[in-house]
């Protein structure tokens, strides 16, 4: 996969955020991405951040504009409100160098074809309407998605973390602090946190077998269970249980066991005053260069980093 500096945005005087709104102005998906942004605008100034808005028929019909970021905005209220011009949306979204969706915004990008093969931050109420999407995008249950140039969140509240990851990733941890402050806003959460009742919604009745071996997994972070353990508690083989998260999640139970508990040490380092080796004991990991290690691997930076990244904000 050809490699996008996210981050690298920050050079781009100034930087050209294009929200596309298909919904409603007071949605909770619409309030919770711009508000973020426009504030982040107004504290770095507008020689380095302008933030827009267009309607779907006059982003489709502006064709000489360039922008950087273009984000296609909805409610999951409104998924059944597609909007006109959708080939037209679709291809002038991907002419900006970084693109995706919010809410009902992902589904339409999804059913255009424009996401296959990438990791899509879906609403979990929407899951119903994707069915027939499955074999293209890979749906995830995480709360939002940044799979190299194409950006996906699942709308709602999670709009606000997004945002926030956004401003952090491009303008840095003291610019994402004041925005925080303004909002009153305590923690921010990361891509890889679930929605709750995703996994729930899109798998409890045609896969139970994998609802049961998540819950087992959410509800057993501090004494992990092994993968024969939880394959014989949810009476199947290995191999069945295996082959389910492979298909359905896209990973095997022991990774996306691991991350569970490195989601739940990061929560714990930031929103507790529990020392280091304790955050580790806690979600599983008895040797703290182990932790340490994982921790490092799936976020880019140590635990010790992430509690002084926190401490600073």
């Amino acid at each position: 996969m050809q490699h996008f500096d996210l981050p690298g945005l920050a050079q781009e005087r100034p930087l050209r955020v294009l929200l596309v709104n298909a919904g409603e102005p007071d949605t909770l998906s619409w309030s919770g991405l711009y508000q973020p942004l426009r504030m982040a605008a107004k504290i770095v100034g507008p020689d380095r951040l302008h933030v827009d808005v267009r309607s779907p028929d006059k982003f489709a019909g502006d064709v000489q504009r360039p922008w950087h970021l273009v984000l296609l905005v909805a409610d999951e209220a409104h998924a059944g409100l597609r909007p006109a011009y959708m080939r037209n949306l679709v291809e002038r979204c991907r002419a900006a160098p970084f693109w995706g969706g919010v809410g009902a915004g992902v589904l339409w990008l999804a059913d255009a074809g424009a996401l296959n093969g990438v990791r899509t931050a879906l609403p979990w109420s929407l899951y119903a309407e994707a069915d027939s999407l499955a074999d293209q995008a890979l749906f995830t249950p995480n709360l939002y998605e940044i799979d190299g140039r194409r950006l996906t969140c699942c709308g709602g509240a999670a709009s606000i973390d997004f945002a926030l990851t956004l401003v952090e990733m491009v303008f840095g941890a003291g610019v994402q602090a004041q925005v925080k402050e303004l909002l009153c806003v305590d923690r921010v959460r990361g891509a890889h946190e679930r929605q709750r009742v995703a996994l729930q919604a899109r798998f409890g009745a045609l896969q139970p077998k994998l609802s049961e071996a998540v819950a087992l997994m959410e509800a057993n972070i501090e004494e992990p269970l092994s993968t024969d353990e939880i394959a014989q508690l949810v009476s199947i083989s290995r191999r069945q249980l295996e082959r389910l998260f492979k298909q359905y999640l896209g990973s095997l139970p022991s990774r996306y066991y691991l991350e569970l508990r490195l989601q739940r040490a990061r929560q714990l380092l930031g929103d507790t005053n529990y020392s280091i080796v304790q955050v580790g004991l806690m979600c599983g990991f008895s040797s703290g260069s182990h932790f340490s290690t994982a921790f490092g691997a799936l976020f880019g930076k140590t635990p010790r980093e992430e509690r002084q990244r926190k401490l600073g904000q």
